[in-house]
């Protein structure tokens, strides 16, 4: 009876062991993420502190500076602003988590 049950926990444990997991794999290209949002206007590289306060009101968050020269960002709810010391570098959009069934 011991072996018995020895040899059906190796067997569980080996089976339980070996069984793989499969996932379905979304591949989207570049060029089309975030194709909902191309069309939202963002501060333009140049710009100060100031004129993007301005225009598109207070930021979400005020992240830095760090590192030098200064890099500071400031979030919105479609994108991220990032500035050296006082001017835009680059807006970038924020990615849109979707469900995949």
């Amino acid at each position: 009876m011991k072996i018995t049950i020895t040899t059906l926990s190796l067997i569980a444990g080996t089976a339980l062991f070996c069984s793989t997991a499969s996932a379905d794999e979304v591949r989207i290209p570049v060029g089309q993420q975030g194709a909902e949002k191309q069309n939202i206007e963002k501060p333009r590289n140049g710009q100060t502190k100031q004129q993007v306060q301005d225009k598109f009101g207070e930021p979400q968050k005020q992240n830095g500076p760090v590192g030098d020269p200064p890099i500071s960002s400031w979030e919105y709810s479609d994108y991220v602003v990032y500035f050296e010391h006082d001017r835009v570098l680059h807006a970038v959009l924020k990615g849109s988590a979707k469900a995949v069934n």
